[in-house]
């Protein structure tokens, strides 16, 4: 995606200091309007985590290029010092045999370690007769996870329409660290 640098000044920041980061690095995306009048934004914070890339695409424009968006920096998680997007957990569960669209993530603290645990609802109830079953399910899950989140998360598959449903946007993540 291409930025128009004749309107728009484009920043990529860390989250959390503010501080700016280089081309290639990832981190919270900032715009500053340079034509705008009527209500012109002053590193106007996206909450979008991306890298920005100042190489020339090849249809030619040399205008700085988003990548795609990689999570939001107000859904981040940190946990065990590694960032964790919501995203991210959809995406290993997108797709895979047996699994629903409904998943809930709940952090907790245990002692001085975070820990996450992804509740994941299956599509039929017949798989919960089959132990072996779910233990190939729940296995392939961790695995998954564990190359794209570089963390160990428990995984516990639950019923059929087990997770509550809620109008609007999902409620996918309990935090219970501050409880």
């Amino acid at each position: 995606m291409h930025i128009n640098e004749d309107h728009f000044y484009p920043e990529i920041i860390d989250s959390e200091t503010g501080k700016s980061l280089g081309y290639g690095e990832k981190g919270e995306l900032v715009l500053t309007t340079l034509t705008k009048e009527g209500i012109p934004m002053l590193r106007y914070r996206t909450k979008d985590i991306t890298i920005l890339n100042p190489e020339t695409c090849k249809c030619g424009r040399s205008n700085v290029r988003m990548n795609k968006v990689l999570g939001r920096s107000d859904d981040m998680l940190i946990i065990r010092g590694v960032n964790v997007f919501p995203s991210q957990i959809e995406s290993v569960l997108v797709g895979m045999e047996h699994i629903g669209p409904h998943y809930q993530i709940i952090v907790s603290k245990r002692g001085y370690m975070d820990e996450i645990e992804v509740h994941v609802e299956l599509i039929d109830g017949k798989v919960l007769e089959k132990f072996s079953e779910l233990e190939k399910i729940e296995k392939d899950i961790r695995h998954k996870m564990r190359s794209v989140l570089q963390i160990d998360a428990k995984i516990k598959l639950v019923e059929p329409k087990s997770i509550e449903r809620s109008v609007g946007k999902a409620k996918r993540v309990i935090d219970l660290r501050n409880k």
